[in-house]
């Protein structure tokens, strides 16, 4: 009898092609199993035996041919271990050390064409990406990803809508600019065009997921979640139909051999994942440029935020680069319009008076060609390699430091490789970047170290505009720590300190102070202006005088996602703390700051919604801190 059920297992195999095998990472705590049945190939994912994702789909539609089924197993490789160790300008970490298990799956399908699946498995997640090893003269088109991500039903997500193209302010969406929507059931419905990545789930108590995408490079569309995911499965999406550079491609496309991004999944507890740099780990090594002296992080002064576009004048700029040398920040930012406000030969003036204050100039420039209707000037300068060119020797040679570019239209195939070509342009001239109106930027401050920062979050901007973005702004700022701030520069451009014109700030000083640490950009602009800066203490002026932006080490040290968060980061022998409380009651934490045991520090801790007292503070295996409600802290040690 047993040889007869073994017979009909093994005929079962055969006629179903049912297959099954299983890797592991480093430390053995994240499982991912391969299977087929049918011709199609899945994978299952396992964190410390707890099941993570249940059986997720894999494969690609070509125009030309199908990987998503008929598919048969030909080998896999032994696994292989990775090791990489790389520097960062912006982010988290300064040095990272990355190391992953690889195993390759090599399938065919019904036409025994190739496709490779690549799998790493580092201590903290998975990552994985397809591989056309064939080569071809003629340029190949993907219609659809099937890859999923089959969460099971008792799972939670904070998840950002992705908003429909050209809709929004002068047709300019999408632009990463939601709010997101917290904790909701895994299942729900996208109310717009999808969801955006990061996307955090939570599995069980203290199993997290956070999904991401990264090493775009420009032969691939930005991806995102698609709008339905019945049942927890979530599928890879492609962008709406409008979000391409003018007569450009939207689809992914290329000539083989061809890399897919790799599809990415941090695994492991609140303080894995948000301790994690996986979103970079698996992004391309940075690119080689003639120098790289003139790549420095700072912080910047920038009118535009609170004063709007009668700021963009000689005056106002030269009183903000006073204000910038007095606070020993590195940048000025001139915002939109600046060429028909002032011109360049002012703009050149105002470049030299900087220069001897020590401060170095940035400007913002519309990226935008048809794709939407924004009128800000100027515009249709950097749509062709040679005018893009030009105007970035230009203003080189006018000592500008960097452009603020703004206003792309999406993610399609051909408007990622505009974000690549000017990041490539830039870099050889020498301009610092910061993309704003635009994508997520996925690793790519890896690869062009030059990108200091990208907007893509509803930041201190939107809270200008409406007091029901203020309202939201603690929920929210608790949120994009573990979610778009994960692994990408943001430039949120936080704190005011006095006040916001026609609104009603609703946080503490305490927790505007907070935000200077909690969020990561590697240009940090600072919206409060001169005249609040006025108001402030010596203490707390000189805290922002010597605050830095570039970060060496990051500790989580407690929180949960759009409730409350508390980070320390590193930079050189110095610790800075922060913390803030996005609930409506006051909350006491017993903070674990034992790897800060002996050192002494002083913090600034809110006495008042308007006020904040210094206070002297010790590091220990318990130190208590108490959060008022929309409150928090800063500290340094």
């Amino acid at each position: 009898m047993k040889n007869v059920i073994t017979i009909l297992i093994l005929l079962h195999s055969i006629i179903y092609n049912v297959f099954a095998q299983t890797f592991y990472s480093p430390n053995k705590d994240i499982a991912v199993a391969i299977s087929s049945e049918a011709g199609k190939f899945y994978y299952n994912i396992k964190f410390q035996n707890k099941i993570v994702l249940e059986k997720s789909a894999l494969g690609l539609v070509r125009r030309d041919a199908d990987f998503s089924k008929d598919l048969s197993l030909v080998s896999i490789d032994k696994p292989k271990i990775i090791k990489d160790k790389y520097m960062l300008k912006t982010g988290k970490k300064s040095q990272v050390n990355y190391r992953a298990n690889r195993v390759v799956v090599h399938l065919k399908n019904a036409a025994n064409q190739p496709l490779d699946i690549i799998f790493q498995l580092s201590n903290d997640g998975v990552a994985f990406r397809y591989y056309f090893p064939e080569k071809s003269n003629d340029v190949k088109f993907i219609t659809e990803e099937k890859t999923s991500f089959n969460f099971q039903s008792n799972a939670v997500a904070w998840l950002q809508p992705m908003s429909h193209a050209q809709t929004g302010w002068e047709h300019s969406n999408p632009s990463y600019e939601e709010h997101y929507q917290k904790e909701i059931p895994v299942g729900t419905p996208s109310p717009r065009a999808g969801w955006v990545f990061p996307a955090l789930f939570k599995i069980v108590d203290n199993v997290y997921v956070a999904v991401t995408e990264a090493d775009l490079d420009g032969t691939y569309c930005g991806a995102r979640l698609k709008v339905e995911s019945p049942e927890g499965e979530y599928q890879i999406g492609f962008p709406e139909a409008p979000e391409v550079f003018t007569g450009g491609e939207l689809l992914p496309n290329a000539a083989l051999p061809w890399y897919s991004p790799w599809r990415i999944l941090t695994i492991g507890s609140l303080k894995t994942v948000t301790e994690s740099t996986l979103g970079t780990d698996v992004a391309k090594p940075a690119i080689k440029l003639p120098k790289t002296d003139w790549i420095q992080p700072g912080i910047a002064s920038w009118s535009w935020i609170l004063l709007k576009d009668e700021s963009i004048n000689y005056d106002t700029t030269k009183l903000y680069i006073d204000y910038a040398a007095r606070m020993h920040w590195k940048y000025y930012l001139i915002d939109a319009d600046w060429d028909r406000r002032m011109g360049y030969e002012k703009v050149k003036e105002l470049s030299k008076y900087a220069e001897s204050k020590g401060v170095k100039l940035l400007l913002w420039y519309n990226s935008a060609g048809a794709w939407n209707t924004t009128p800000q000037h100027p515009r249709n300068m950097l749509l062709t390699a040679e005018s893009r060119r030009k105007e970035f020797q230009r203003v080189k040679d006018m000592g500008i430091a960097g452009l603020k570019i703004d206003f792309f239209a999406g993610d399609g195939q051909s408007m990622i490789q505009y974000y690549i070509d000017i990041m490539k342009d830039a870099g050889e001239i020498g301009l610092l970047l910061n993309f704003h109106g635009a994508t997520l930027p996925r690793g790519w401050q890896r690869t062009y170290p030059h990108l200091m920062t990208v907007e893509a979050i509803h930041g201190q901007e939107m809270i200008t505009f409406g007091q029901g973005s203020a309202n939201e702004q603690p929920r929210h700022s608790a949120t994009i720590p573990f979610t778009r701030n994960l692994f990408d520069p943001m430039d949120f451009t936080p704190m005011v300190l006095d006040s916001i014109p026609r609104i009603k700030r609703v946080t503490t000083q305490g927790f505007e102070l907070a935000l200077t640490v909690l969020f990561t950009s590697g240009i940090q602009h600072l919206a409060e202006t001169p005249f609040g800066m006025a108001k402030q203490s010596e203490d707390i002026i000189h805290y922002l005088q010597i605050l830095p932006v570039q970060w060496d080490e990051t500790h989580f040290i407690d929180g949960y996602p759009g409730n409350y968060v508390v980070l320390a980061r590193r930079a050189g022998k110095k610790w800075y703390l922060c913390g803030i409380n996005a609930e409506k009651t006051e909350k006491t934490l017993n903070l674990d700051l034992a790897f800060l045991k002996g050192k002494q520090g002083y913090s600034f801790e809110d006495v008042g919604h308007n006020q904040v007292e210094k206070k002297m503070m010790n590091a220990g295996s318990k130190t208590m801190i108490k959060l008022l409600p929309n409150g928090g802290f800063v500290a340094v040690f």
